[in-house]
């Protein structure tokens, strides 16, 4: 067994460390320079075309606020089929701005939507899989750290399939009250259509 550590940068759902499923050695806030998310249609053996989950594209104007996710270099088979839609891609370490105590892994990576040939990129947003996206900022960064979300993400003029009460994303959260208001009110605010 090895204990050879590589790193990922989460900027959607691994933003929430209850969503994470291997047995990873750290996750820790990072911030990733030159990228801003968006919504992008998907398509895989869960979702089909008709919804958008998050991806990231080159804006130099932007710095995306997230966690870096230290693993085992053994576990990243099981990040890529969680991941899967995305292509892993290697990133610098002057591109990710961490606490100065931090030593990180040679190897970073940060996962990005595959483009689908012909698809519209219309698709709905899916209510459970922002829940958990937004807890985890929330957890992380507090109320600004959603704010900075939805400000920092492109195309949320779009309709949303409300299926908190029996959720359509695999690794699905529990709201507090609370954060029920406060993620509705903040996609209300982003435009999001029928919240």
């Amino acid at each position: 067994m090895s204990d050879r550590l590589v790193g990922y940068f989460g900027f959607g759902s691994l933003v929430n460390k209850h969503t994470l499923r291997t047995s990873y050695v750290n996750i820790l806030p990072a911030s990733l320079k030159g990228y801003s998310r968006h919504w992008q249609a998907r398509s895989t053996a869960i979702f089909d075309n008709h919804i958008s989950l998050l991806s990231i594209h080159p804006d130099e104007t932007c710095t995306i606020k997230g966690m870096i996710v230290l693993d085992l270099l053994e576990n990243l088979p099981l990040v890529d089929e969680r991941e899967e839609g995305y292509s892993r891609h290697k990133l610098e370490h002057g591109q990710l701005e961490v606490a100065s105590s931090v030593e990180l892994p040679d190897e970073i990576y940060v996962y990005i939507a595959n483009e689908i040939e012909g698809a519209s990129n219309d698709g709905s947003l899916l209510q459970s899989y922002l829940d958990a996206v937004m807890q985890g900022f929330r957890n992380e960064y507090g109320d600004d750290g959603v704010s900075h979300f939805v400000d920092t993400t492109k195309g949320f003029q779009r309709s949303i399939m409300l299926d908190r009460a029996a959720p359509l994303y695999p690794r699905d959260v529990q709201l507090t009250k609370d954060e029920v208001g406060f993620f509705d009110a903040e996609l209300k605010r982003a435009g999001v259509i029928g919240i």
